[in-house]
């Protein structure tokens, strides 16, 4: 039973909780927020260069600036920093360098940046200096000193630390050098997508190349980075887009396995429109046979289209929600955060029932229930429809 103290809480709750919402989000399928990324490394550095190994002692000697100041030909020197030498194997006499030759310095390239906190040097890993220009470039989408506000509770969207316009900048630079056949320069490339917000990512279209794409998201060795290529292989489209995501969708709900099925229930979205949900609310939400994993993925594409708000209308998404909090109440929680950072107080009288009727068993959920409602205009009044309510449970 809720008692009255538990009522106004809902309205009072406001006193210890504080919601605070970013500008760019980073889409969700893609990127976790616990990795910082190439890109924001080199964001926070306040110098970056290329530079080759003096003597594998800490000396480099400068060959491009990327960033900050800085002349070609100077020497860097980093105690500690050593740069790697030919590797030793094992032979039957013991530990020894290749071919009994002598360890040599690995003179290639390397991409170092400089922190000014700590007043040090660290290397990303080799570099060739034809690509200084593409990292100059993409150093240069960076040009205001705003840092993210915080999040807090971070449920699904984690945020990123560019403006909407950098992020419209650095993407066009970023989607020159996916895959490319530089390994740390395909790695930069790829963080950078993979924490770009959906909205501006749908901005490449143009740029989009699907049969390159549906190759990606078939190679095993890219398998880390599926989520992010199968999402821009729904914004690509075209037939063989259309085919493909249907049988993987297909295969994923017969098997159970729901590793990427938030990615391919996203690009679909994206390929069909609005009129989808309804057979996501239907498969997903309605079908009490699905598991947790499909169900969240299911919520997770939402999320990703809601934030966008473009081919799947907010409006759309926020009825998706509502279709769940009804058809499934102990999972109502999951969603709260969400309506309440796009202002959606329809809930409201939604959530005052289920907090009375207890049907959301986890506090965390509880709690993301109960932060919404302190948020919403609307609580007190729908408090006070029923004040007798606590006393007939």
């Amino acid at each position: 039973m809720v008692t009255k103290a538990s009522v106004r809480l809902l309205v009072s709750l406001g006193c210890v909780i504080l919601a605070f919402a970013g500008n760019a989000q980073a889409c969700a399928i893609c990127f976790s927020g616990l990795v910082v990324t190439p890109g924001q490394r080199l964001d926070a550095a306040d110098q970056a260069v290329i530079a080759t190994p003096v003597d594998g002692q800490g000396r480099f000697r400068v060959m491009e600036i990327v960033k900050g100041d800085g002349t070609v030909g100077d020497i860097l020197v980093q105690p500690g920093l050593v740069t790697p030498v030919a590797e030793a194997v094992m032979s039957v006499d013991g530990l020894t360098v290749g071919d009994g030759e002598a360890a040599k310095l690995d003179r290639k390239p390397v991409l170092l940046f400089h922190d000014k906190v700590s007043e040090k040097w660290t290397s990303l890993g080799a570099m060739s200096v034809d690509f200084a220009g593409w990292l100059r470039q993409l150093a240069q989408t960076k040009q205001s000193a705003e840092t993210p506000k915080r999040i807090w509770p971070q449920l699904t969207l984690t945020s990123s630390y560019l403006t909407d316009a950098e992020w419209r900048d650095r993407i066009v630079v970023v989607a020159q050098q996916l895959e490319s056949p530089e390994p740390l320069v395909a790695a930069i490339a790829y963080g950078e997508l993979s924490r770009a917000p959906y909205a501006v990512t749908r901005l490449l279209k143009p740029q989009l190349d699907a049969a390159k794409l549906l190759t990606w998201t078939n190679d095993p060795r890219l398998a880390s980075r599926r989520s992010a290529y199968t999402l821009l292989l729904g914004i690509a489209g075209g037939s063989g887009a259309v085919v493909a995501l249907e049988q993987q969708i297909g295969a994923a709900l017969a098997t159970g396995d729901a590793n990427n099925l938030s990615a391919l229930l996203a690009a679909d979205l994206e390929l069909r429109g609005a009129s989808r949900v309804d057979w996501l609310e239907t498969t997903f939400f309605a079908d009490h046979q699905r598991r947790l994993p499909e169900i969240q993925a299911a919520l997770l594409a939402l999320s990703v289209h809601g934030g966008a708000d473009g081919t799947v209308p907010r409006q759309r998404v926020i009825e998706a929600y509502r279709y769940l909090i009804k058809a499934r109440k102990p999972m109502a929680g999951f969603v709260a955060m969400e309506l309440a950072d796009w202002e959606a107080w329809d809930a409201t009288a939604d959530y005052v029932a289920i907090i009375r009727s207890k049907a959301v068993r986890d506090p965390a959920e509880e709690f993301a229930i109960l932060s919404y409602l302190q948020r919403s205009p609307l609580t007190t009044a729908q408090a006070a429809l029923d004040p007798s309510a606590d006393q007939r449970q």
